[in-house]
């Protein structure tokens, strides 16, 4: 059952699922054009975490899911995503957690642990490799297949992609328009060396957005890179692999 919080305008849909004995905290933040749905039930996380006894705490992103829209792109920095994700663990009476997130969730993870410390007890970075830093690339086209009357007009292959996505997760198109102008937000590799909570950074070794996970990793004073192998930017996020590196990280580094 979602249940909602309010935070800077937005109505933001949540999940909070725990063990009955209770269990560290876990707040999972999603990618674009995703949802708690889409990224973490349906590929098996909030089942995988909550059986090996971690409370799991996941959030809509503000535009995406069942969160309320904007179609101003300056609602979606990275800064401001991050942002709810500490009001939702204030809202929740939750002073620490372990933060994870997928390809833009990671970038919001890092931007949380850069502005609140004190709340991550540690990080993982699925989806996003040195793409943090260097950028990943071309996304102009993927604004424009996003609002296009026809999406077989679409030639660009990772636009086209992304077009897919969002029409089958029933996203808001004009919503994730805006988003993506803003939320590409780069930090620099002093900003990234700052960061200095256990953290693993997990890419596939087919994925063409990420960038690499070692290269992020080596910026890091206490990070450690995974390699997802043989999956590509989609098909890394259930990964079982991924799921059991996970599960080992956390348990060796409790709160």
């Amino acid at each position: 059952m979602t249940a909602y919080f309010s935070h800077d305008g937005f109505d933001l849909a949540y999940l909070d699922r725990a063990p009955e004995a209770g269990g560290e905290p876990i707040l999972l933040i999603h990618g674009f054009a995703s949802s708690i749905q889409v990224n973490w039930v349906a590929p098996g996380w909030v089942k995988t975490l909550t059986e090996a006894g971690y409370r799991v705490i996941a959030l809509d992103n503000r535009g995406h899911g069942q969160s309320s829209k904007s179609y101003d792109p300056a609602d979606y920095t990275p800064q401001k995503m991050a942002g709810d994700a500490a009001a939702l663990l204030a809202h929740l009476g939750i002073g620490r957690a372990h933060v994870m997130g997928y390809s833009m969730g990671a970038r919001i993870s890092a931007f949380l642990a850069l502005a609140e410390p004190g709340l991550v007890a540690s990080l993982v970075f699925g989806g996003l490799g040195i793409g943090m830093v260097d950028g990943v690339g071309d996304w102009d086209p993927i604004a424009e297949a996003l609002l296009a009357d026809d999406p077989a007009s679409i030639e660009h292959r990772r636009a086209k992609t992304f077009r897919t996505f969002a029409d089958q997760t029933k996203s808001d198109r004009r919503a994730l328009a805006a988003c993506i102008e803003t939320s590409r937000t780069l930090l620099d590799e002093a900003d990234v060396a700052r960061i200095a909570q256990p953290t693993l950074i997990a890419v596939g070794t087919t994925d063409d957005i990420a960038g690499s996970a070692a290269d992020l990793a080596g910026l890091m004073p206490n990070a450690v890179a995974f390699d997802i192998e043989g999956r590509d930017h989609m098909l890394s996020v259930g990964d079982r692999t991924f799921k059991r590196r996970v599960l080992e990280f956390l348990a060796a580094h409790p709160i």
